[in-house]
């Protein structure tokens, strides 16, 4: 007997549709395939990053050697330093004047700054004109008006340069209150590049890629470096990112650029803030790659 054609289309339904069990199975399969492959794109995304930082870096070290060259063996000013009462205090201008970039002057920080015209007004942007290299790709931190309420836009900029790069200059204004006048005269830093000697230029860090909640002016301080004549605390003013696979890169005196791994993650809490024991190690790394008296 030749089959109708209703029965044709009934078992042409049959021979082509995908079973509820099938359909459960490729969904399983997809499922394992996401857990194993997402990690690992997680993974390749993250290494980009960090090397898209160190690049950075890189450049922004290579200004600096351009500036010293030009200048007679002289660094390039770091005097943008800015005073904050605690964390959800207001930066206010403590030292200002020529500088590697301006953020921190007159309450205008790296979180506030809605233009990058402190970047663009600074020293060393005649070297390299591109701001991206200011900013880490893994920093996906934004702007935030004055009273702490978060905008849109990303920052302009991520990184800090150290206190011990011609920091603490002559700069200061006469109004400067008396505890910063001990902090400066206490607090050693190199004005010229043969002044580098200790540590040394491959040991000594210049720019550091900074922790979001920490970096309101453009100098990366550190108290307790060296201990100052009274009781000081070891404490993060200015604390390293923790972007990076828990680490932050730096780049150093003679060119190179170095990825640090943490021990502990770098996550900020209150200003200033007290070094955890198990913190420590970190914290006695980080200054030792610092100009010590």
């Amino acid at each position: 007997m030749r089959p109708t054609a209703p029965d044709k289309l009934s078992r042409k339904s049959q021979t082509t549709g995908f079973t509820l069990t099938e359909l459960l199975v490729v969904i399983a399969i997809i499922g394992i395939l996401a857990a194993v492959l997402l990690p690992a794109l997680s993974r390749a995304k993250s290494r980009a990053q960090t090397i898209a930082c160190i690049n950075n870096l890189k450049q922004l070290e290579l200004c600096v050697h351009l500036y010293t060259c030009d200048n007679n063996d002289c660094l390039v000013p770091n005097n943008s330093v800015a005073s904050i009462s605690s964390l959800g205090g207001t930066a206010t201008s403590t030292a200002k004047g020529i500088s590697w970039c301006l953020d921190g002057i007159d309450g205008q920080s790296a979180v506030t700054q809605s233009s990058p015209s402190n970047i663009i007004n600074g020293l060393l942007f005649r070297y390299n004109t591109s701001i991206k290299i200011y900013h880490c790709p893994a920093d996906q931190s934004t702007l935030e008006t004055p009273d702490w309420k978060p905008l849109p836009q990303l920052r302009w900029r991520s990184y800090n340069m150290s206190q011990s790069i011609n920091g603490y200059p002559e700069f200061v204004p006469p109004d400067a209150p008396g505890w910063f006048m001990i902090y400066w005269t206490n607090l050693p830093s190199c004005k010229k590049f043969t002044q580098i000697y200790h540590p040394v230029p491959s040991e000594l860090f210049v720019f550091i890629d900074e922790n979001e909640d920490t970096i309101f002016d453009a100098q990366f301080g550190n108290v307790g470096n060296p201990p100052l004549p009274y009781y000081s605390p070891d404490q993060w003013w200015d604390m390293p990112s923790n972007r990076h696979n828990q680490g932050a890169d730096l780049s150093f005196a003679d060119g190179h650029v170095e990825h640090w791994r943490w021990k502990m993650p770098m996550i900020f809490h209150d200003f200033p803030q007290l070094v955890s024991p198990e913190g420590m190690s970190d914290y006695r790394r980080v200054q030792g790659a610092m100009k010590q008296k």
